[in-house]
């Protein structure tokens, strides 16, 4: 199964996919807690962001490692709301030039996890 940034299903398919099957993925995937601890981030992200994946993972993502995030575009929607499913422009800033971006950002009620997915734009 090829997975797309646009899939209708996105959310559940990452559910599904093991942290190893997501470094197969060509867009990054940021997997979350739902508090914001990074469980698992993928190759496509670390090379994007130039972070590796051993330094991120257990870190909060809107305050540690993409603290350009923490705000109400991103970070508040996930605390806001049960449910998400959202693409936005976004500029990448911190540690990096500024990159732009294409975010979905993916919460479903019925899962531990939250997703941030990320495409360069």
């Amino acid at each position: 199964m090829r997975l797309s940034i646009d899939d209708s299903d996105l959310a559940k398919a990452l559910d599904e996919l093991a942290v190893e099957a997501l470094d197969r993925l060509d867009f990054g995937v940021v997997r979350m807690d739902r508090a914001g601890q990074v469980l698992a981030y993928n190759t496509a992200e670390a090379e994007l962001s130039g972070l590796a994946p051993t330094g991120v993972v257990g870190q909060d993502f809107f305050v540690q490692v993409a603290p350009c995030t923490n705000n109400y575009l991103v970070a508040q929607r996930f605390r806001d709301e049960d449910e998400l499913d959202e693409s936005i422009d976004y500029v990448f800033t911190f540690r990096m030039l500024p990159t732009p971006v294409r975010l979905r950002m993916l919460k479903r009620p019925d899962s531990p996890h939250q997703y941030l997915v990320v495409q360069r734009a």
